[in-house]
């Protein structure tokens, strides 16, 4: 489907803007695919990962690629080539560092650098990180280290020429932005003459309607040839593509063409723009959206009731008018043309065809689905739904008769009635039947004085009620006969009593109410029915049976209600008593430890009995024991059975856990770095920790120190238990800083930290000023370097020390002497 010219334009505008993003994909860590910079446009990159080495022996600033990124610059208008590069980060210690090579040179012949720098910031002692090139710096370069201040002179350059920028990251990982600063200008980015609106500054999606069948799979044609042609408005130097990635569109592969099959309902299409005379290209994105065509509202279900119009009120067949449904289906769409059909099947109305009369009678069973076609007019969209035909048979309406016990102990042949409880009897059990009763046949037929079905009170016996039954969705309407009639026989009475062991002692129980129906029945015919009710009143009107399993609603103790039937005529309503014993109060789950290290003494176990006497129950141990207390030098899991005199019981399980003292396996040390690390590996059953150097603490539950100080430490390890502290000494080499032999007193000697006679006795520690001279060959175990050489005080500077540990590591790093 074609987008609008207009749409195309709006498009277009923001596809043009977009320039100042700069869009990469493929990382350019190699001179062959070096980033083309145009328009002397800011960049914001990152420099990620390098590719293959091509700085070795290129430059005279003694570095090579760690994190880099290649720049091609190609010259458009002579002037100077000057740059600032900032990183994102201002802590001095991102390090940026540059290579420029050229004029003209080419990938693997690049040459020698005309211009780099590799200064590091915090040696050099900047304020800040910048880097760059500037006409305001004599040197052509600088670096590496502490030598210049990051910035080299800028570089007269001539149009045509053509230039290899490398940016590389030695130290950090913040990204980084260039600002262009010379007067030479870059190739322009593509531009057309058809913008004529500068300010848009979102692209809104292109909406297009699934008009292919399926229809409803969201998968159609989408053409983008006008917005190509509006693109490229005549010029011969601009390509356009379109893409299925933004990696795709970046490296101009798998072009989608200007006609494609969409293959999501909503993607986003990339679009790639080159001046083919520069290799200048900007890249955006549409998005795309495809939906099914849903204007319009889905219709209800279709009902009538079936009646005898035809001569058959019970045939399930009806004439339906399916214009109503057509202005269900178009009620309050504004602006709405369509045309409407309806169908037997999904197949024919998609294929437009055997579309069913506005006036249709129905020939077999209902429901059936019909299938709705919908064509917007206006659109050229199609959409597809569909509603059930339902005929309603005629209401079942039986004549019955109900006959209910006389229990209030005046047998004269009054009492209540339950009408509700021979509704589903009437109905023959349809559940979209409602049924009313009423005094006489003519309030049935007219709705009026309806009884109160619930609770009805007879005033003849035998009496003759009317009941009307009325479909709930169609409002088809038969009526029958009730005969009342008023029995005097009875039950007999029975109760129940459980244990309190559904896990929640509060006094409520299940109880199995069948375990009653032998008392209640004995002696009576056989064949009858019996049900259990909360309430007397309940029973009586035969309201909100209970099931079989039945929870009590008062605690402890509670009369509920059996009812006894002939065929739905009540013959007798009995009382059933429920008790609910209370179990042994005690403490069900108890947890205590034993230190391994103290056996074979004993612990003792009790049966947890809660504010009563152990004397009133019987124990049964899992250890064949049945006192109330039993005694044990071994962990495990102990089990107890507590009964009282109503057979009641509850269990009580003990786990004795085994503790002990720690066992030190290993002592890992991290030593002579920002971060030294102290790692205790310790066996043992016990839970345990740890502090550094003081007994006391504080202790950590973590077995690893961090940032730990070089020197000599104890390591302790806590039993939590109580069972012990075990302990061990551990070394944690280190090499200070700094030290100021000024006469003070304090920090006088520069010494290796953390050796003793126990660790690294066997060191070897030179010291060497920054030429490379001996200095100062120190004992290990001694006091350490106070700064002189044969007498004499050296001067503050920064000095380099040799360490040749016992265990064969070696370092070398740099100190500070300060006065």
């Amino acid at each position: 489907m074609k987008p609008n010219l207009s749409l195309c334009k709006n498009l277009l505008a923001l596809v043009i803007l977009c320039f100042s993003i700069f869009c990469y994909s493929q990382e350019p860590n190699d001179c062959v695919n070096a980033i083309t910079v145009c328009g002397n446009s800011t960049l914001e990159l990152d420099a990620q990962g390098v590719g293959t080495q091509e700085l070795t022996g290129s430059n005279t600033c003694s570095s090579q690629e760690n994190n880099s990124i290649w720049l091609e610059v190609t010259i458009a208008n002579s002037g100077t080539l000057a740059f600032t590069l900032t990183p994102a980060s201002t802590n001095i210690s991102e390090d940026y560092d540059f290579f420029l090579f050229g004029p003209n040179v080419t990938c693997g012949n690049i040459g020698q650098a005309v211009r780099c720098s590799t200064t590091n910031p915090q040696a050099a002692n900047q304020g800040n990180n910048l880097t760059g090139m500037s006409p305001n710096d004599p040197d052509a370069d600088e670096g590496p280290g502490a030598d210049g201040d990051s910035f080299v002179s800028d570089l007269d350059v001539q149009a045509g020429e053509t230039y290899f920028l490398v940016i590389d990251r030695p130290i950090g990982n913040s990204p980084f932005s260039i600002e262009w600063t010379g007067t030479a200008t870059f190739p322009d980015s593509p531009s057309n003459p058809v913008l004529t609106n500068p300010n848009i500054t979102s692209l809104p999606p292109l909406e297009l309607c699934d008009n292919v069948a399926p229809f409803d799979d969201l998968i159609t044609e989408i053409d983008l040839t006008s917005l190509r042609q509006d693109i490229i408005n005549g010029e011969g130097d601009v390509a356009v593509s379109y893409h299925n990635s933004e990696n795709d569109a970046n490296i101009n592969i798998n072009p989608l063409g200007d006609i494609f099959t969409s293959f999501f309902s909503t993607q986003i299409v990339f679009i790639r723009i080159e001046n083919t005379t520069t290799g200048c290209f900007i890249v955006n994105s549409m998005v795309v959206n495809v939906t099914a065509f849903s204007n319009y509202n889905t219709p209800t279900t279709y009902e009538l009731c079936d009646d005898d119009t035809d001569g058959d009120d019970q045939n399930g067949q009806a004439t339906f008018d399916f214009d109503v449904k057509t202005q269900e289906i178009t009620n309050g769409i504004l602006g709405g043309n369509f045309n409407i059909s309806y169908h037997l099947s999904q197949a024919d109305a998609e294929t437009n065809t055997s579309a069913l009369p506005t006036i249709y009678t129905n020939t077999s069973a209902t429901p059936t689905e019909i299938f709705v076609r919908i064509e917007d007019l206006v659109g050229g969209c199609v959409g597809f739904t569909s509603f059930d035909i339902v005929v309603a048979a005629k209401p079942i309406a039986n004549d019955v008769s109900l006959i209910q016990c006389d229990e209030d102990g005046i047998p004269e042949g009054f009492t209540t009635f339950n009408l509700n409880e021979i509704s589903s009897d009437i109905t023959n059990g349809d559940p979209n039947a409602d049924v009313s009763y009423y005094l006489s046949q003519l309030d049935a037929e007219n709705e009026e004085n309806e009884i109160n079905a619930n609770a009805f009170d007879n005033f003849f016996n035998p009496q003759i009620v009317y009941a009307r039954v009325t479909n709930t969705s169609t409002g088809c309407v038969s009526f029958s006969e009730v005969s009342l009639e008023v029995s005097t026989t009875s039950s007999n009475n029975a109760s129940i009593a459980v244990c309190d062991d559904d896990g929640n002692e509060d006094g409520f129980a299940v109880f199995n109410l069948n375990d009653t129906n032998a008392i209640v029945l004995a002696g009576a015919p056989v064949g009858l029915d019996l049900q259990y009710f909360e309430t007397y009143e309940d029973a009586l009107v035969e309201s909100n049976p209970l099931n079989a399993n039945f929870t009590n609603t008062i605690p402890y103790n509670q009369t509920i209600y059996a009812r006894v039937e002939n065929s739905n005529a009540c013959y007798g309503i009995s009382e059933i008593e429920l008790t609910v014993y209370e179990l042994p109060d005690i403490e069900t789950e108890f947890e205590t430890l034993y230190c391994l290290n103290n056996f074979p003494e004993t612990i003792v176990l009790d049966s947890g009995i809660i504010n009563d006497s152990p004397s009133n129950y019987i124990f049964d141990w899992s250890t064949g024991e049945n006192t109330a207390t039993i005694e044990v030098d071994t962990p495990g899991t102990y089990n107890v059975r507590v009964s009282n005199v109503n057979g009641c019981f509850k269990d009580r399980t003990i786990t004795v856990l085994p503790s002990n003292i720690a066992t030190i396996d290993a002592i890992e040390v991290v030593d002579a770095s920002n971060n030294n690390t102290i790692t205790v590996l310790v066996s043992g059953e016990g839970d345990y920790e740890y502090a550094l150097d003081d007994v006391d603490g504080p202790y950590q539950d973590s077995n690893i120190f961090e940032d730990v100080l070089p020197g000599l430490y104890t390591v302790f390890v806590r039993d939590k238990n109580d069972c012990g502290i075990a302990d061990e000494l551990v070394s944690v080499i280190g090499f200070p800083k700094f030290f100021t032999p000024n006469g003070d007193g304090t920090n006088e000697f520069w010494q290796v930290k953390g050796i003793s006679n126990q660790f690294q006795s066997n060191t070897s520690i030179q010291i060497f000023d920054r030429y490379g001279k001996l200095l100062a060959e120190l004992n290990p175990l001694g006091g350490g370097w106070d700064g002189t050489y044969n007498g004499k005080k050296m001067p503050s500077s920064d000095y380099w020390f040799k360490v040749q540990l016992e265990d064969g590591r070696v370092f070398t790093s740099h100190f500070s002497l300060v006065r």
